[in-house]
């Protein structure tokens, strides 16, 4: 059985997560530690004890999960329950880079780091939003949100989840326009969601040029194991592409589904999450009822999946 080993991005944080890894596991403790050394402050505290609010913030919560998710990923490779292959959303392509060997922990912390402080000035400097839209096609949300765009009011089609969930991103004005304009058109739903900017879209360039300018100085190796990238839905090994793919992600958009399809093709068919939430594992099942899916995020699940 060939499993893959999926990352989650922003959104699925919460109050608590990893405190057991903390308590329990020497890695934990390890990491965590190390963690508070490359963030100059002590994220241990904000991850465990909140408040809510301020986890949710985009500059915590993206260093916050890629922790915990490195964390699990190296107790389950320590327990010898290794992917084949691995992926992330957004943000969770740091976690896969850094478990595939081609980031080290202090590097990937510390461009996610820059990464979500970019992100989130960007947010400020371009004030956009997102939406998601339920119930049309990848290529329907493409060309409505061609109609809608101009050089002025940008909005463009952001995250490919799964068939009939697209997320959009862009100007408020134009997301709104393009929310009203699905409705429209038959969608069963257009929800906007509680983001600080307009992610993956051309909004976060200046974020993107931050980004660049470390990737192109920080060492990156080649991966152990292939990771398959957002912005191609590729399997790529090579530390020149990974460096590319991970500047372009923050304006391009997650070919999500498109990812899973492949991976299928390659020999996986036990996706397993790992790091906090559902979210990935909920998709999965959307993409391929035949894939199995399963999460790990606590100590109990990793001696579970891992049978130790």
């Amino acid at each position: 059985m060939y499993y893959a080993y999926l990352f989650p991005g922003q959104g699925s944080q919460k109050v608590s997560m990893g405190y057991d890894l903390y308590e329990k596991t020497n890695i934990g403790k390890e990491f965590f530690d190390r963690a508070n050394d490359i963030m100059g402050y002590d994220i241990k505290e904000i991850i465990f004890n909140g408040p809510e609010d301020k986890l949710k913030e985009t500059a915590y919560t993206q260093p916050a999960i890629y922790i915990v998710s490195v964390i699990i990923g190296k107790i389950l490779l320590e327990k010898g329950y290794e992917p084949k292959m691995v992926a992330g959303h957004s943000l969770g392509e740091y976690s896969a880079c850094t478990i595939a060997g081609s980031l080290a922990f202090e590097t990937g912390l510390s461009l996610v780091k820059l990464r979500a402080e970019s992100m989130q000035d960007a947010g400020i400097t371009n004030p956009g939003t997102m939406a998601a839209i339920i119930g049309m096609t990848d290529e329907d949300v493409i060309s409505m949100c061609n109609t809608i765009s101009s050089d002025d009011s940008v909005v463009v089609a952001a995250n490919f989840n799964c068939p009939g969930q697209v997320v959009i991103s862009g100007d408020i004005n134009a997301v709104h326009e393009a929310m009203e304009k699905a409705h429209n058109l038959g969608a069963r739903m257009a929800k906007e969601l509680n983001v600080s900017g307009a992610f993956h879209s051309p909004l976060m360039v200046p974020a993107k040029k931050r980004l660049s300018a470390a990737l192109d100085i920080i060492e990156i190796n080649t991966a152990t194991m292939p990771v398959y990238a957002n912005v191609t839905a590729e399997p790529v090994i090579e530390a020149d592409e990974i460096r590319s793919n991970l500047k372009n992600q923050l304006d391009c958009p997650v070919k999500w589904h498109e990812t899973i399809d492949n991976m299928k093709t390659a020999g996986a068919i036990e996706m397993v999450e790992v790091g906090p939430g559902r979210v990935l594992q909920g998709l999965t099942r959307r993409i391929d009822k035949k894939l199995t899916s399963k999460g790990v995020e606590t100590l109990e699940q990793i001696k579970e999946i891992a049978h130790v």
